[in-house]
């Protein structure tokens, strides 16, 4: 198997694991910050052995280059969490994990002043087809009486972060590997949303032991499992292409809280998870397209 094939294998599955991720954070009942804290703060334990064995193996110091945008990149990271969560917590699962996903845009923009990537005409209709079916998504929050405002704004806010992350990951890869970049960032995150979570003057204790459960699951495997998956994607895959990829986070997450916490799905719904699906393909065809 190719390395480009195991790359997008890997972020698909990456993908589909962190689609848990807001239900999870929402079924736990915790404040945002200090679940987040903790997924990442497990994720760290996870990853120490295999950093430092890595590096024992690898014998070669760390780029200082790579350690900046690492650190970096975790900040971005932990200001996108703390507002992501918090928006999920003050409305529901769906909206700001929805309205986080339009980072592509940004993300698309970034690619193109930063890395001097040259879009195609196709590459740009694909996401103006994905962010058409992320706008059925989250249109009836408009029109329903129980319109949730501040989690839209939330999860805007948040998108704009995780583009900036997104960048700096690609730009990272280029100095550390996958596990070495996925560590560092990981550590940044969770020492950033920890300084944050004091700051809030929140609690990380007196949580039952089902909760503390979701935050191991989701240390383990969603910040470990799935983000070691998209990072080394990242690796080899360009950030305006990973970042579309990930639009269908929304719509799997919208079936998982329909099962789990009993968010239903609605007709535009549907419909807009069908819209991201051709969006998403039309950026991978049209990629495909340019490497030709």
């Amino acid at each position: 198997m190719n390395t480009i094939k195991k790359s997008y294998i890997f972020l698909i599955i990456g993908a589909l694991l962190i689609s848990f991720a807001p239900v999870l954070i929402k079924y736990a009942g915790a404040p945002g910050i200090v679940t987040v804290f903790y997924r990442l703060l497990f994720g760290t334990l996870t990853l120490i052995i295999p950093f430092f064995i890595s590096r024992i193996k690898s014998k070669t110091k760390i780029s200082r280059k790579g350690m900046l945008f690492a650190t970096i990149a975790g900040l971005f990271l932990s200001i996108d969490m703390a507002l992501w969560s918090t928006g999920i917590m003050k409305s529901n699962a769906a909206m700001p994990t929805l309205v986080g996903n339009l980072s592509p845009l940004w993300v698309g923009i970034g690619a193109v002043f930063i890395f001097k990537e040259r879009q195609s005409i196709k590459f740009w209709l694909g996401l103006f087809i994905a962010f058409t079916g992320v706008s059925f998504l989250v249109i009836q929050e408009f029109y329903s009486v129980n319109g949730i405002f501040s989690g839209l704004m939330y999860g805007l806010f948040s998108g704009m972060f995780y583009a900036a992350f997104m960048l700096l990951a690609q730009k990272g890869r280029e100095h550390l590997d996958t596990l070495s970049f996925l560590f560092l960032s990981t550590l940044s995150t969770t020492i950033f949303l920890g300084v944050f979570a004091l700051a809030e003057g929140l609690e990380f204790s007196g949580y039952s032991s089902n909760v503390w459960t979701v935050f191991i699951i989701m240390g383990v495997f969603i910040q470990a499992g799935a983000w070691y998956f998209i990072n080394y994607s990242q690796g080899y895959l360009p950030a305006s292409l990973v970042a579309p990829t990930l639009l269908a986070q929304p719509v799997l997450a919208g079936v998982i809280a329909y099962f789990i916490l009993g968010e239903e799905l609605t007709l535009w719904q549907i419909c807009g998870g069908l819209v991201v699906v051709v969006g998403i393909y039309t950026v991978h065809f049209a990629k495909q397209e340019i490497r030709k």
